[in-house]
């Protein structure tokens, strides 16, 4: 059974950072796989700042085309918004029944997991995989020794995808925290400006 990791974001727009950390879980955990999903519409994000969802798409396709384990999902774009991961996780595990799915996120996340639709049917299932994020706050109580959470010890990347489009806007040259073809890719098109 293939070990599929699911990593969902909005990349908006994808970064080194996103990269680093898809390629340290493909490289340094028991998964065989990495899916960076790209997300429609994330419910506890703004959508005015999300660029069309097949510009962000196209931009993870072109920074991970160079790696083997590492695939675009465009899953999300096809199901009911807005999107919850429950309802996604349900969906691939009915198409793909022969892999085994598990979640990727950062610390930043997990400190707000239970807050997340159906997050205990999520555990029942799932395994979630957690790099580590500098952020406030705890995680709760019941997630620091839960047997389906693994925390792994991943390069901290403290870049953020709201941190580029603001330097891009001011005319600040960003191009060392985006892959090469994500850079052209974001010029050519005059994204952020």
């Amino acid at each position: 059974m293939r070990k599929i990791g699911l990593y969902f974001g909005t990349f908006n727009p994808i970064h080194v950072g996103h990269l680093t950390i898809a390629n340290h879980m493909v490289e340094f955990t028991e998964m065989d796989e990495v899916w960076m999903v790209v997300t429609p519409h994330n419910p506890f994000k703004k959508k005015q700042s999300l660029l069309d969802n097949y510009d962000r798409f196209e931009m993870v396709r072109l920074a991970t085309e160079d790696y083997e384990r590492i695939e675009p999902s465009d899953i999300e774009f096809k199901l009911k918004q807005p999107n919850y991961t429950i309802d996604t996780l349900i969906h691939l595990k009915e198409r793909f029944p022969q892999s085994d799915f598990s979640l990727i996120m950062g610390m930043d996340n997990l400190k707000s997991f239970h807050k997340w639709k159906n997050y205990e049917a999520i555990l029942d299932h799932y395994h979630v995989y957690v790099y580590p994020r500098i952020s406030m706050g705890d995680i709760p109580v019941k997630f620091e020794a839960h047997p389906k959470i693994s925390f792994v010890e991943a390069p901290i990347m403290e870049i953020s995808s709201t941190f580029i489009r603001n330097a891009i806007k001011n005319n600040k040259g960003i191009r060392p925290l985006l892959h090469n073809k994500v850079f052209e890719y974001l010029d050519k098109m005059n994204f952020y400006k």
